[in-house]
């Protein structure tokens, strides 16, 4: 995509008059509110229009003093950057904490017996989705089929969904640790293994300034990060930010992980999978807090839908003097998109869960079993592997291969060699025979 824009300099005396003269208009409190509101930058502020046709450029420098008088200062290195915490974000954030935080009510949200299987179908989802907005090209379908057989990866594309898979999962082993340079380095050693041009440059800070973000389409340079030089120092910073609590200046929770996201993309300290590696920090720092249902939330299959928008909060912050709301307003957003998903996917699943019910009555199925061969009869070309079942309920290799076995044993499935080391099991010729005399009538 193209580079913002760049707004007019509002620090100038003469403007800074007009907007005092201008100020006690009577439509501009609420418009500026909206503006506010909504965070918009120039390249949207310079359209706005009011009953007294104030300038542009004046509007922009009253919104600038507002957001300045508000806004919440950082320091990383020798860069300063700001926030504000408008409206939206306020209401955001209270609902968070209300349903994705350590609350009864958000205990409520998954019904616990389904927790595990929710948790892997939505780290297979994030691996995905991480991967695609770097690159990846593959179908959810294709993608999911590998994780679940624990297939041996093809392709860039696969490894990369791999790499994520693996990571994500690393990640809520290690989520109470601190972040260290060591360990952040093995994060993205895992997030780039095979995927990179050079094998060395895994898990290891750049060494030069060839690294730009380039718009795609004209090639034309749309960010420098820092120098090489000056990694170590800002990634201390970023490691003393996510360890650290100031108890003279709280930052919520939510909002650090999202400057934790931004910083990483900001200083851009490997040659590739930065990005990755933001979103790996971003969930990292969530959970260390206590946003359990972060581990549910596939916050990525929404940026892939609006890639664009998650580029210019990026570029936004960077080129307006580093005002990191537009990125913390547009991940929020995401945020609810994706609560608001995970609430329609469980309820899509309770209700398939109910559906179930006549498959349990069969003598002697369990609810796995029941599962399994409702997957069968809604798709009988399904082929499992004792691996697959094994991911998919994360069950050990022991109970998923006595569950399929005890199925063809009923004479609902059947099994064939698919080399030496590995049988599949699929749907018996009596499969339909069982299933219509039990269960449909």
């Amino acid at each position: 995509m193209k580079k913002p824009e760049a707004a007019p300099t509002w620090y100038k005396r003469e403007l800074f008059d007009e907007a005092i003269k201008t100020k006690n208009e009577e439509d501009l409190d609420s418009l500026i509110s909206k503006i506010n509101d909504q965070y918009l930058y120039w390249d949207k502020i310079k359209y706005q229009k009011t009953e007294q046709n104030i300038a542009p450029e004046i509007l922009w420098t009253i919104t600038k003093l507002s957001r300045r008088l508000n806004a919440k200062k950082l320091q990383f290195g020798g860069y300063s950057f700001y926030y504000n915490v408008t409206d939206k974000i306020q209401k955001g954030l209270h609902e968070f904490d209300l349903n994705i935080g350590g609350t009864l009510g958000s205990q409520g949200v998954i019904p616990e017996e389904d927790k595990k299987r929710y948790l892997i179908s939505s780290i297979m989802e994030e691996a995905i989705a991480s991967s695609q907005i770097e690159g990846a090209v593959t179908t959810r379908k294709k993608a999911k089929e590998m994780l679940r057989k624990n297939a041996k990866p093809k392709n860039k594309s696969e490894q990369m969904i791999m790499n994520n898979y693996t990571t994500i999962k690393h990640i809520v082993d290690l989520k109470n640790e601190p972040i260290t340079e060591e360990l952040l380095c093995e994060i993205h050693r895992l997030i780039t293994k095979d995927t990179l041009d050079n094998v060395s440059d895994e898990g290891c800070y750049r060494d030069n300034n060839d690294v730009n973000v380039v718009d795609i389409i004209d090639g034309e340079i749309i960010y420098t990060p820092p120098t090489f030089d000056k990694v170590p120092h800002l990634m201390q910073d970023v490691f003393n930010f996510f360890n650290h609590v100031d108890k003279d200046k709280f930052i919520h929770p939510i909002i650090k992980a999202c400057v934790l996201h931004f910083m990483i993309g900001f200083i851009h300290p490997f040659v590739d999978g930065n990005g990755r590696t933001a979103r790996a920090l971003f969930y990292w720092y969530l959970l260390r807090n206590g946003y359990w249902l972060t581990e549910y939330l596939s916050i990525s299959r929404l940026i892939v839908k609006s890639k664009t928008q998650y580029a210019q909060a990026y570029l936004y912050s960077e080129i307006d003097e580093n005002d990191v709301t537009y990125f913390i307003d547009y991940k929020i957003k995401t945020m609810d998109l994706a609560f608001q998903d995970l609430k329609k996917y469980i309820q899509r699943k309770i209700n398939e869960k109910k559906q179930l019910i006549n498959f349990q009555k069969l003598k002697g199925i369990n609810e796995r079993q029941a599962i399994i061969l409702k997957w069968i009869y809604e798709d009988p070309d399904v082929i499992f592997s004792v691996k697959e079942i094994e991911v998919r309920f994360n069950i050990s290799n022991q109970t998923a291969r006595a569950d399929l076995l005890a199925l063809v044993e009923m004479e609902y499935l059947e099994v064939i060699e698919q080399n030496k080391k590995t049988k599949a099991y699929l749907k018996s010729e009596k499969f339909n025979e069982l299933i219509e005399t039990q269960i449909v009538k």
